[in-house]
């Protein structure tokens, strides 16, 4: 007798783990540096627009094939639009977050190292010049990246190891209120700075003049990433969700608490980034090789309170990127459980191989073995770039053309508005639908292009 799929315990589980996919290192790691590179409040009330009209419908779409199928990626467009291309869906939505999850890995390592660094104390009374090379220092190693990165891949695969419910589920359910109260407390302390005024200021002032072509091509790129599309995870996870839930309200729900954190992630970083003279655009390494630097000035008046923060900073960056790395892993495993057979225990030890092999060689790209490179650039860097410019996009490109074209309208219809019962879901049902076929394919064309040519 084949035993039954595991499912969510309930709305709030079901929410929790969509937002634990969708709220990670996109939003406390990549939204303010974003922000920063592009403009500020500019950029945000673009990316604000473009979250709730174009990838919100594309999160619906994956909420869809993935419940309507109620199989892991590679099953689920089997089932529901066979083979051929369609099979390139299912194989590249297993592929693209194991990629992802492998250089995410090594992040979740530098933040183990940081956490470290806060409870000894090390930020404080050092001058700016050591503190600024600590990231550089840690990186350029070998020993401590390789044991940080390793820990930290183990820890997600025990987690998705443990099961849907008793292993993503719980964990979700816990670390998602809990990543929200540490990031709060950090804003409610960086926005009380002396000059945060001026941070503050970039976030809520729009200057439009400052946003670029590339800026738009970024802010719709950025909401995209943050919802975590095209990397199969929402395929997988809704695959979870009850017949009975209301994906449209789940959905609406992970979007909004998403917005909300990385809303709360900028005001948590850039009034402190102000208040100690740093430049907005610092870049990817704005958390790692500059916000130590604060946490040292801070230390000179208050140095226990300067300690403690710091520790909840890269506590909250360790959770964050944990939810990250859980969600994407359960894809493979997902599949490797139910197309190869395998035991999710075994399953989890697989993934845990492969995407340590992989992650090793970004991390060893970026220090000791800098010849490791692909067209010029480190491992880690064209990787990140490959999966978050190319594979995403097309792999989200292939899930609205599945279900805006290959299903029909009536059974996407009655995914929607869970076989007629939910009305309300049903009155807005053809602005969706027509929203699905015909403007989400041509942003993502958009997207596609920008990215090539930039």
């Amino acid at each position: 007798m084949e035993k039954q799929r595991e499912t969510f315990g309930s709305r709030f589980a079901v929410i929790m783990t969509l937002a634990g996919s969708a709220i990670g290192l996109g939003n406390i790691w990549r939204f303010p540096y974003m922000v920063g590179e592009n403009g500020g409040a500019a950029f945000i009330l673009l990316y604000l627009f473009f979250s709730f009209f174009f990838s919100l419908p594309i999160f619906m779409v994956e909420s869809i094939i993935g419940r309507r199928s109620g199989a892991n990626c590679l099953g689920a467009v089997k089932k529901l639009g066979g083979g051929g291309v369609w099979k390139v869906l299912g194989y590249l939505s297993i592929i693209t977050p194991l990629i992802i999850v492998s250089y995410y890995s090594v992040i979740g390592g530098w933040s183990i190292e940081f956490f470290a660094k806060a409870i000894t104390l090390s930020f404080l009374n050092a001058d700016p010049d050591s503190v600024n090379g600590m990231f550089g220092d840690f990186i350029s190693g070998f020993w401590g990246p390789t044991i940080f990165f390793t820990l930290f891949l183990a820890a997600s695969c025990l987690i998705v190891a443990g099961g849907v419910k008793k292993g993503i589920e719980k964990f979700s359910k816990i670390c998602i209120p809990l990543l929200f109260i540490m990031v709060l407390l950090i804003m409610i302390f960086s926005v009380s700075l002396p000059g945060a005024s001026a941070g503050i200021d970039y976030l809520v002032k729009p200057d439009f003049s400052k946003l670029t072509f590339a800026g738009c091509a970024a802010a719709l790129g950025q909401s995209f990433f943050s919802l975590s599309l095209g990397m199969g995870i929402i395929i997988t996870y809704s695959s979870y969700v009850s017949k009975s839930e209301n994906l449209m309200a789940s959905g609406a729900y992970t979007a909004i608490f998403d917005t909300i954190f990385a809303m709360m992630a900028g005001f948590a970083i850039m009034p402190a980034v102000f208040m100690a003279g740093i430049k907005p655009s610092a870049g990817p390494g704005l958390i790692f090789q500059t916000l130590p630097y604060i946490f040292t000035k801070m230390g000179v008046t208050m140095p226990w309170l300067s300690s403690a923060v710091a520790a909840i900073f890269f506590m909250t960056i360790i959770i964050s990127a944990l939810t990250s790395s859980v969600s994407l892993i359960e894809v493979g495993v997902a599949y490797l459980v139910e197309e190869k057979k395998f035991k999710r225990g075994t399953a989890a030890i697989i993934v845990f191989a492969g995407t340590w092999i992989v992650g090793l060689l970004c991390s060893l790209s970026l220090g000791p073995a800098p010849s490791l490179s692909i067209l010029g650039k480190p491992v880690f860097d064209a990787l990140d770039m490959f999966s978050s410019n190319f594979l995403l996009l097309i792999g989200s490109f292939l899930a609205v053309l599945l279900v805006g074209w290959k299903m029909s309208k009536a059974d996407v219809r009655d995914e929607f508005t869970n076989g007629g019962s939910l009305k309300k879901n049903d009155a807005i049902f053809g602005v969706l639908y027509f929203i699905i076929r015909y403007v989400t394919p041509v942003a993502l064309v958009f997207i596609f292009i920008t990215n090539f040519i930039l």
